[in-house]
């Protein structure tokens, strides 16, 4: 009698079927579109004629590490890493939209409730990356940087304009991704250190600077604009 093993056939036929559920999985990305800026008297814009000169970096007498445009700001691509503050007030609650166009892997980040003398430990970054069609993390876009992973990576491809909408208010954090609400988070439960943060971040000020972040690619904001809560 000849007997004759169905094994690898059935071993082909999984991989392959996971090789489809693969596919699947990246056609199924959700995808969104950035959201509108707002407009109305208690919206500031933070580059307007009057506050775009009130970016300063804040790290090293650098100069060039930033260009202000028409009606924004470029990140010039440059070896280290600076932060960009607006240094015309602080902000404790608020609402926040911001729109930033990058290429591929290209690195920046939105910081709040900061200190310019220290902006990665006393305060908190919503992460800006190029990653385009990849599963989110804690270090994706929309990230609470090294803390919180997004619930989508709805990064729209290298170039196009992406937005997020920041809904800062106590320990209530929540970020909008071209139109998807990807975080809510209780910063007050975060009585520990978390990820690369000595401090909990429950124990941090309620109130700090806006900064951007050069990491030494090159990156576009525009339409900064913020509504301090009552």
């Amino acid at each position: 009698m000849r007997i004759i093993s169905v094994f690898p056939a059935l071993v082909l036929a999984t991989a392959s079927l996971s090789l489809l559920s693969c596919a699947d999985d990246v056609l199924r990305l959700p995808t969104g579109k950035a959201t509108e800026a707002p407009s109305g008297e208690d919206w500031i814009d933070l580059f307007s004629a009057e506050n775009a000169p009130l970016w300063k970096n804040v790290t090293d007498s650098a100069s060039t590490a930033f260009t202000l445009t028409e009606n924004g700001m470029k990140m010039n691509p440059q070896k280290g890493t600076r932060y960009i503050a607006w240094t015309g007030g602080s902000f404790s609650d608020f609402e926040l939209h911001v729109e930033f166009k990058c290429g591929t892997d290209a690195n920046s980040g939105v910081f709040f409730r900061t200190d310019p003398a220290d902006p990665v430990q006393r305060g908190m970054e919503i992460q800006v990356f190029g990653d385009h069609g990849r599963h989110p993390s804690v270090h994706s876009s929309a990230a609470l940087y090294d803390i919180a992973t997004p619930a989508f990576n709805m990064a729209l491809p290298p170039g196009e304009w992406n937005a997020y909408d920041i809904s800062v208010d106590g320990d209530q954090v929540t970020v909008i991704y071209n139109g998807w609400k990807v975080l809510d988070l209780d910063l007050g439960l975060m009585t520990m250190p978390i990820g690369k943060f000595d401090t909990p971040l429950a124990s941090l000020p309620k109130e700090g600077h806006i900064i951007l972040q050069n990491h030494g690619d090159e990156v576009w904001f525009r339409n900064l604009k913020i509504r301090p809560k009552q």
